[in-house]
């Protein structure tokens, strides 16, 4: 298998030809394509299934740079090449082709039964007239209808029926009985075939352009990479695409430049915006030896940059392969509104035939028996339906992305609405993870100590140096350094023998055998930990943490952040089974807080928040497993929700994010579902006694309305604050 880009900038996979291939692609726009089902960023419609066989192709506008490159590669994986990109799938051809179609809806409307029923007035008849209806409709049924019966098909083949079925059905049906009553001298229905097209290419582009609007974040993505580099070569720099780019080159990131790829500095020092990574705009300070990411804003200094990652491997493509995933995978609520769109389908064609069989079994004409008919099949679309949920995910997943976590499975951010207790792992995540010295220190104790431990990579021994360091204490020579492992270390300084020795959280300063004194050290809480812990308390949860220290340091950390229980020297095999038994609510001690949280037969939801390998198996076992952002990479893998910036402050977030999404899919699901139920007896014409009636290009001005207010009610979700 292999990759290459062709000159209008898609990329094309080479594959056996007579390997086949199962695919996912849009019933309305078969150039998207990919290797697992989601939504389609056109128009939303769901993803149906396609067999495949020869090459694969993704097309996407722009130059190829690294990251659309490693999208590409990710997204067309496994993927096959059908038929070329056909006209009139973007928003601007629908848009073209309703301007068509409505010229010629003009004279059609004109030489029907309307202007002399409404007005008294009839268009001048000339030779051929009476087939005028005849051709100009066949134009608009062929020319304008068949992005809709070509996506019937489609959805047909995949065995999976939904709106492009409806309306293909639809319109077919009245354009068979209209070429035939032009024959036989019956009443066609030409003009209302017409306008049927007309406003569904009206409402699909206004659709589209809704959609459009709420989704492209791996587009976006691309755009926040520059298309040039200044590559510094012999001393002499030369501005080359970021296409070229090469793992060791070093590039020169002027002030206000974007960083083209991920790298460390080796030269300079300035402040980068990384709200790609944070969401937050605060600047970060980067010097020697320091990371920096790909699309991140550099400040007022220049920095020269060894480039260390391109393409799929960068932190851009990994998010953007999160992204992805997420977006295939699928909330409760939306399984069920995929069902419930296809039932939607099935009752769709059955109250229609029900509806044609009953109006002409009580003597109407078939004209408007088949009328009826369109009508049903068009207002019962359920393309509002089958888009309400998948819009809001896709909304959220993009909002969290911003905000500074990534979701890689809707079904994790679903259940964290419903969370009852968040359980911390407390180093790395509560914790910096790194030791530092804590309270008033003896400069001299300082001095020899940090001088031994200079020669030592202990994270200890660096802490101690680190604080000689912020102090600008001088440090002496040391000879003869020897590491006692599980013990210290020491050395000559001055011609004296300078022991270091470490006792749990205190280091012991022997010089000639004699004690003179020790520095306590801890590792640091970190500051946002305690105003997390307040918010989780603000939304009526619980906190606990977990930890493999001693009683005595879980105990200072949880009085210092106002956790509510903790649990200490837990081995990391033992993790998952203590959040086994908080989800049971059965560990001692544990029983008045179940009781605050509800009824004590219930099971708890845990979300739990790790970031080491030992932390997987809780990640796992938790309803909810968060891992941050800097963890293992199995960490990673064994989570639902990310945190991209090691923020505890974000779990908060996360919670109130799930909420409103629910909240708002819920909204959605009752404006589809409240409208189909109202709408469908109402074409069928069940109060036409009474003077009530859908006319089919009616019933796609209402279809298409309720997909723009279920797009539009989605959008609104963006202006949530987290």
């Amino acid at each position: 298998m292999a990759y290459r880009w062709d000159s209008g900038g898609g990329m094309v996979m080479e594959t056996n030809s007579k390997e086949v291939k199962t695919f996912y692609t849009c019933p309305m726009h078969p150039e998207v394509r990919q290797d697992m089902p989601g939504m389609c960023p056109e128009c939303g419609m769901q993803l149906v299934k396609i067999r495949n066989s020869t090459t694969a192709h993704f097309q996407w506008a722009g130059s190829p740079s690294p990251l659309v490159r490693a999208v590409a590669k990710f997204e067309i994986r496994n993927s096959a090449h059908g038929a070329d990109k056909h006209e009139g799938h973007k928003a601007e051809s629908f848009l073209k082709k309703f301007w068509v179609s409505l010229v010629l809806t003009i004279p059609i409307v004109a030489y029907s039964e309307l202007p002399k029923l409404f007005f008294g007035w009839q268009a001048p008849a000339f030779s051929g007239s009476e087939y005028l209806q005849l051709i100009f409709g066949s134009i608009v049924f062929f020319y304008g209808g068949w992005v809709f019966l070509a996506g019937a098909l489609r959805e047909l083949l995949a065995k999976l029926p939904g709106m492009m079925t409806l309306i293909g059905l639809a319109t077919t049906a009245a354009y068979l009985w209209s070429v035939y009553a032009v024959f036989v001298e019956q009443e066609p229905l030409f003009w209302e075939l017409a306008t049927l097209i007309t406003v569904m290419l009206l409402g699909h582009w206004f659709e589209m352009r809704a959609v459009q609007g709420a989704r492209g974040a791996l587009r976006e993505l691309a755009k926040l990479l520059p298309d040039e580099a200044e590559v510094i070569f012999e001393g002499k720099t030369r501005a080359v695409p970021i296409s070229e780019l090469k793992v060791g080159d070093i590039v020169l990131i002027k002030p206000g430049a974007k960083v083209p790829a991920d790298g460390k500095v080796i030269e300079g020092e300035s402040d980068l915006n990384e709200s790609i990574v944070t969401g937050e705009s605060k600047l970060v300070p980067k010097k020697f030896s320091e990371e920096v990411i790909a699309g991140s804003i550099n400040g007022d200094g220049s920095l020269k940059v060894e480039v260390t990652k391109i393409g799929e491997d960068t932190f851009l493509a990994g998010v953007a392969r999160l992204v992805v995933q997420a977006q295939a995978s699928k909330s409760r609520l939306q399984l069920l509104s995929d069902k419930a769109a296809l039932y939607l389908t099935i009752i769709a064609v059955v109250s229609g035939s029900i509806t044609l069989v009953a109006w002409l079994l009580s003597g109407s004409e078939i004209s408007f028996a088949v009328a009826r008919l369109v009508a049903v099949l068009v207002i019962a679309c359920p393309h509002a339906l089958g888009l309400a949920v998948p819009l809001v995910a896709s909304i959220s997943t993009n909002m969290a992305a911003s905000s500074g976590f990534l979701v890689k499975q809707r079904l994790a951010l679903e259940a964290a609405r419903n969370v009852d207790i968040v359980l911390f792992d407390k180093t790395g995540t509560l914790t910096r993870g790194e030791f530092s010295v804590v309270g008033d220190l003896d400069s001299e104790v300082l001095r020899l100590a940090a001088a031994v431990e200079t020669q030592s990579e202990h994270p200890i021994a660096r802490a101690i140096v680190q604080e000689a360091r912020e102090k600008k204490v001088a440090l002496p020579e040391v000879k003869n350094f020897k590491r006692i492992p599980g013990v210290g270390a020491e050395g000559l300084v001055q011609g004296k023998r300078v022991f270091v020795g470490h006792k749990g959280g205190e280091i012991l300063l022997e010089v000639d055998d004699k004690e003179i004194g020790a520095i306590s050290v801890a590792d640091a809480v970190r500051p946002e930990s305690k105003e997390a812990v307040a918010a989780l308390h603000e939304q009526g949860l619980k906190v606990a943490m977990i930890t493999g220290d001693s009683k005595e340091v879980a105990s200072q950390v949880a009085k210092e952040l106002g956790i509510d229980v903790y649990f200490a020297r837990v081995l990391p095999q033992d993790k998952s089974s203590i959040v086994k038994k908080l989800q049971e609510g059965d560990i001692e001690g544990f029983e008045n807080w179940k009781l605050e949280i509800g009824n004590s037969s219930r099971r708890l939801v845990v979300a739990m928040v790790g970031d080491g390998v030992n932390d997987a198996p809780a990640l796992m076992q938790a309803d909810i497993g968060i891992a941050v952002g800097a963890g293992t990479n199995v960490a990673i893998e064994s989570s639902g929700i990310i945190l991209v910036r090691n923020d505890p402050r974000d779990i908060p977030k996360i919670i109130r994010l799930s909420k409103l999404t629910f909240n708002k899919m819920l909204q959605n699901l009752f404006w589809a579902t409240i409208y189909n139920i109202a709408a469908l007896p109402l074409a069928a014409g069940v109060l036409y006694s009474r003077g009530i009636l859908i006319e089919p290009a009616f019933a796609a001005v209402f279809m298409s309305a309720s997909t723009v207010i279920v797009a539009i009610n989605a959008l609104l979700l963006r202006r949530a604050k987290l």
